[in-house]
């Protein structure tokens, strides 16, 4: 019996990994590899500037390792899965937004991601760090599943499933990890990263559009109406000769 057309062969050409995902391995590659081959109190020097956790962002204040957390792996596994992901599919992703809109998509999971994981370790009282770029990748499952939900595909060109397939097996592995590892932390930054992943994809949540709404109205406020001068020539329906129509002057 003949397997369907879909699977028949890997597009190769899915292998290219476009710009943005490029810079992303780049810095998750390069910031992990500077801290592996750092000494033990350079790696602490490091991780004080970079990694968030609970104890840094809310109690110490350094916020902006909210920001640098993402792009830096403490564990080799979890490294190559994360370059390995970022190769094979966010470039697909890439393609369908654009450049531009991926980006903001990328920026907003991981923030999401590493703002719920900190502040879980306020509520357990656990200082975990929140580092790496899991939670944009299993939220970039999401968009994947829902914009390419009937489409077959082949995971790492071995087995075939369908967009929304691969998309519920990412949930089923973030549910079994959570679970078994009892990581709440890193939980609830992957579902925070998902609901806003949803939210994009999705069209209910649309931050360029919020952003443009934003300064529309931002320069709406600066206007106001400005009433006209008295005419001319004593005010009796007389312009004085002025031919222009002054009773709309903003």
């Amino acid at each position: 019996m003949s397997r369907p057309p879909g699977f028949q062969h890997f597009d190769r050409s899915q292998l290219r990994i476009t710009r943005v995902a490029m810079i992303l391995l780049f810095a998750l590659v390069g910031v992990s590899l500077v801290f592996a081959m750092q000494e033990p109190d350079g790696k602490d020097r490091m991780a004080r500037l970079l990694v968030p956790s609970s104890d840094s962002v809310w109690r110490e204040g350094r916020i902006w390792t909210l920001v640098t957390g993402p792009f830096i792996e403490l564990r080799i596994f979890g490294l190559v899965f994360q370059g390995l992901m970022i190769w094979m599919m966010l470039p697909a992703l890439e393609r369908w937004w654009g450049p531009r809109r991926f980006a903001l998509f990328v920026g907003l999971t991981a923030l999401a991601g590493t703002v719920a994981g900190t502040l879980m370790g306020v509520v357990t009282g656990r200082n975990v760090p929140i580092v790496g770029l899991d939670p944009t990748l299993f939220a970039s499952a999401i968009a994947f599943g829902i914009l390419y939900a009937r489409q077959p595909i082949q995971f790492f060109g071995v087995l075939p499933m369908t967009g929304r397939q691969f998309m519920y097996g990412m949930l089923a592995l973030v549910a079994v990890f959570i679970l078994i590892g009892q990581q709440w932390e890193e939980g609830a930054a992957m579902g925070a990263a998902m609901l806003v992943a949803a939210g994009i994809t999705s069209g209910r949540v649309d931050p360029i559009a919020i952003w443009r709404r934003w300064r529309y109205d931002r320069a709406r406020s600066h206007l106001s109406v400005v009433p006209p001068p008295p005419p001319s020539g004593g005010g009796k329906g007389k312009r004085g000769g002025s031919k222009t129509d002054e009773r709309y002057l903003n």
